[in-house]
């Protein structure tokens, strides 16, 4: 399977994030990326598709809040990076406001998404990465694998959250459509829900985004991805959440796993896309499921089986040192 990865991606590297009421470090460390290609091997370079395909997600107001954020906190002179710390949550209203610290809060879900002096050039070429790989799947390839760091599935179109900037599912997705093909489902199996995913295509139905998560009753993000959200106007019915318990293991993963592939099978898709998450494994620090690295190949063959051009973007996992074999593991599967 082709790899896709640049290095430009590890330039986002924020010192600590806020977590459970302190500041702790930085869980989405550059040190996911060793364990990854330590594991699988030797990735190619992306090509640069510029913002055009950014554009079909994110607006340009967001996409120039993202590229001068940290610049404009360093003005204001703030210490370290730049965190949101006032949020609009009621009547949320699309004011011109010119201190950052308004900015922030009116482009942010959470306060765990720092942004520092590397974070636009990292997310763009996460971005890059993500269409790249894309890009082979669309030429014929079976699938392919986009080492995309930072995550992608918590950013909505017009914010951040839970370690994402720009969300590389939806911009493949789009741009997928794009080229030509008429249904794209998204199969999201990171033990958090994909609430950016959701939101951006909750009213299409020419995108079916499927999930499978830890139930937001117990789990972030809390507020999206309970069972009865089912996407509205033309996109009702086109969104399919599957929440479980904490300490599932892998018996009850495949049960909700068989529901999503005859989903996603009777929609007839022209792509996947896979939202590959490996924070589902036993000993993820901040995740609550009981995956264990030999069960990443047999869910990935049970995907495979579906026999759609996939493209598989990476997401979360933060068991560093097993994270690699986690990785390689599910790619083994196709």
């Amino acid at each position: 399977m082709r790899s896709f990865f640049d290095p430009r991606q590890l330039e986002h590297a924020p010192a600590v994030e806020l977590h459970n009421g302190g500041f702790m470090p930085y869980a989405e460390t550059t040190a996911r990326v060793d364990s990854i290609l330590a594991a699988i091997g030797s990735t190619e370079r992306p090509d640069d598709k510029g913002e055009a395909p950014l554009l079909r997600v994110h607006p340009q107001a967001y996409l120039h809040f993202l590229k001068t954020a940290y610049r404009d906190w360093k003005a204001a002179d703030r210490p370290g990076d730049a965190f949101p710390y006032a949020f609009p949550v009621a009547r949320r209203r699309d004011l011109r406001l010119d201190r950052i610290d308004a900015r922030l809060g009116r482009y942010a879900m959470d306060a765990c998404s720092p942004i520092s002096s590397g974070t636009w050039s990292a997310a763009y070429w996460n971005a890059q990465t993500a269409l790249s790989a894309l890009d082979a799947v669309l030429a014929g390839d079976p699938s392919a694998f986009a080492l995309c760091r930072p995550p992608g599935h918590h950013a909505g179109a017009d914010y951040v959250g839970g370690y994402c900037y720009l969300n590389t599912a939806a911009i493949a997705a789009e741009a997928a459509i794009a080229a030509g093909r008429k249904r794209v489902a998204i199969l999201d199996i990171d033990y958090h829900h994909g609430n950016g995913t959701q939101d951006i295509f909750w009213a299409r139905g020419d995108v079916l985004f499927v999930s499978i998560h830890a139930d937001p009753a117990t789990d972030y993000p809390f507020y999206w991805g309970h069972a009865d959200e089912l996407g509205e106007g033309e996109g009702e019915g086109a969104t399919l959440n599957l929440p479980l318990p904490r300490g599932t293991g892998l018996a009850e993963f495949e049960r909700a796993l068989a529901t999503a592939l005859h989903r996603i099978g009777s929609y007839a898709p022209d792509l996947l896309i896979c939202s590959y998450g490996a924070d589902t494994y036993a000993g993820d620090p901040i995740s609550h499921f009981a995956i264990e690295t030999a069960d990443y190949a047999a869910i990935a063959a049970r995907i495979a089986a579906l026999r759609l051009p996939t493209l598989i973007v990476m997401e979360g996992g933060y068991a560093v040192d097993d994270l690699g074999a986690n990785v390689a593991a599910f790619l083994s599967g196709f």
